[in-house]
């Protein structure tokens, strides 16, 4: 290594802008704690390692280049079998399997209800038999059922496919969250979740490219466009998938594999890697990756006030603009735009999207600011539904394109929420529990926008405008309200710490047992919002 640079002090403090005062005390001299012997990089830990910040950087990078862009593929493949759906409705698959509008809700609601279903167990499983086990086989899965689809004939085959596709994804993007949590520290992490979720728009880019050429296949073999879409595309799929097995890592001092014959790190490296994501957090200390989580652990986790508020914003704050979005591609065919047309249009709010997303969360992750910068999702979406809602019956194709677009592209802040979820639950089991239980209610959320838009409501969908204009001022004031509960729980716990005197102080933060046991609930924890 480099010379050596002074070693950074371990804090279990997680402070904003207006703790400051507070973590000028809490934390102070404070000696690393030793973690389990069972955590896989309990041989790497080292309370007197130092590196410069040229050192993390080249390790943070090569972690970038060899996992984090490995995971944004696999996140490709997810959004790919998910998006292809809305491609193919351009290509007249309801009236090829003599379906309306309400079966296509119905479809979409059995694939939330079915993904909903398998988020515990599939966080169950990924505790038991860890992450380069269940991820890659969730991706096989899937895709064997996406490229299945093409063989569809009529409303039992699709809601089938539906419910197996959804059954198959369920689990899946907060495993892939919480697998990275153990390569990234707190503040690394809102930026690495927006790059996940960029990845889904940059697949509905390529989805679409893929779509409007895939869908000229109509005719040939007899077959029509939506099932050679279906085809290819979860044939790519499978093939990510399968290559996923023998490429992922079981952790970061377990990277050999049988595409890499040699670890990703060297000893320094791993030392490095190891001590400061422990450093950041301590509670990733506290565990095994593979320890099981126990029913008293699911029960103890949504004990938690403090994460409430974050379980209804999850039920809420994405209901705006998904209906809008889910629609997008049939609407811009029903207001008279071709197949290929329709397909090249919804191009431009993905890429909207990935622009807006990515700063908001760089923003966010700069000014170490959540809730604030989540609401500008909601501002940027209320106005434009209102206007929708103005908007005269007949005509006015490219205005009504323009704020479906502005809607479809809003500054998506998932990542940010996600990230905010993660640094306040503290230990990993009770993180992966948090993350699984927000993603199910998110799903509840996605089933009822879902409902929103009815046949006797289209084509322009009055009705349901006015109820997403309500349900996201709605999400306004709950963000607000999550934000002051957290400040008042800070303050609370600060006026405790403060009474203590300095010896109590070092015997609080010397007491594993306690630390294990308390969770976020610690006077010298902090949380972020």
């Amino acid at each position: 290594m480099d010379a050596p640079a002074p070693a950074p002090k371990a804090e279990l403090v997680r402070t904003t802008s207006i703790d400051k005062d507070i973590a000028g005390e809490v934390g102070r001299d404070h000696i690393p704690l030793k973690p389990h012997e069972s955590y896989e990089g309990a041989h790497r830990w080292d309370p007197e390692a130092t590196w410069t910040p040229k050192e993390e950087a080249r390790v943070v990078l090569k972690t970038d280049i060899r996992l984090m862009t490995w995971l944004c593929l696999m996140f490709f493949g997810l959004q790919l079998d998910r998006g292809n759906l809305s491609n193919a409705l351009t290509d007249n698959l309801l009236d090829d399997l003599a379906l309306d509008t309400n079966d296509y809700n119905n479809g979409t609601t059995i694939q939330l209800l079915a993904f909903l279903s398998a988020e515990f167990p599939v966080q169950l499983l990924i505790k038991r038999f860890g992450f380069k086990q269940v991820l890659p086989l969730l991706m096989v899965m899937w895709s064997t059922v996406s490229w299945a689809q093409a063989f569809m004939t009529g409303r039992t085959g699709f809601y089938i496919t539906r419910a197996l596709i959804g059954a198959c994804e369920g689990g899946f993007i907060p495993g892939t969250i919480l697998f990275a949590t153990y390569f990234y520290t707190s503040k690394e992490l809102s930026v690495r979740l927006a790059a996940f979720w960029s990845t889904l728009n940059i697949a509905r880019v390529i989805s679409s490219l893929l779509a409007a050429g895939i869908l000229e296949m109509r005719g040939i073999a007899g077959r029509p466009g939506w099932f050679w879409l279906f085809l290819l595309e979860g044939l790519l799929t499978f093939l990510i998938g399968a290559i996923s097995y023998i490429y992922l890592p079981y952790s970061p001092t377990r990277t050999k594999g049988v595409l890499w014959r040699r670890s990703w790190y060297n000893e320094d490296e791993e030392v490095i890697m190891v001590n400061r994501i422990l450093r950041d957090d301590p509670a990733k200390g506290i565990t095994a990756l593979k320890e099981p989580a126990t029913f008293r652990d699911v029960i103890n986790t949504w004990k938690d006030p403090s994460m409430w508020g974050l379980y209804f914003v999850g039920l809420v704050a994405y209901i705006p603009a998904s209906p809008v979005q889910a629609y997008l591609s049939l609407t811009l065919k029903r207001i008279g735009f071709s197949t290929f047309d329709s397909n090249m249009l919804s191009i431009p709010s993905a890429v909207l999207q990935i622009i807006l997303m990515l700063a908001l969360a760089f923003s966010s992750n700069y000014f170490m600011e959540r809730t604030f910068h989540c609401i500008i999702g909601e501002f940027w979406c209320l106005p434009l539904l209102i206007a929708l809602l103005k908007l005269p019956e007949g005509g006015h194709e490219w205005g009504r394109f323009t704020i479906t677009t502005m809607i479809s592209g809003y500054p998506y802040f998932h990542p940010i929420v996600s990230a905010w979820i993660s640094e306040n639950s503290f230990d990993v089991k009770k993180r992966a529990i948090t993350a699984a239980t927000y993603n199910v209610i998110v799903q509840v959320g996605s089933v009822i926008s879902s409902q929103l838009y009815r046949k006797d409501d289209q084509p322009y969908y009055y009705r349901g405008n006015k109820i997403l204009i309500s349900i996201c001022a709605l999400s306004l004031a709950t963000f607000v309200a999550q934000r002051e509960y957290l400040r008042w729980l800070n303050r609370r716990k600060a006026k405790a710490w403060e009474a203590m005197s300095s010896v109590d102080k070092v015997a609080y933060q010397a007491d594993q047992e306690a630390r294990e046991k308390d969770g976020n609930k610690r006077l010298d924890f902090r949380f972020q919002y």
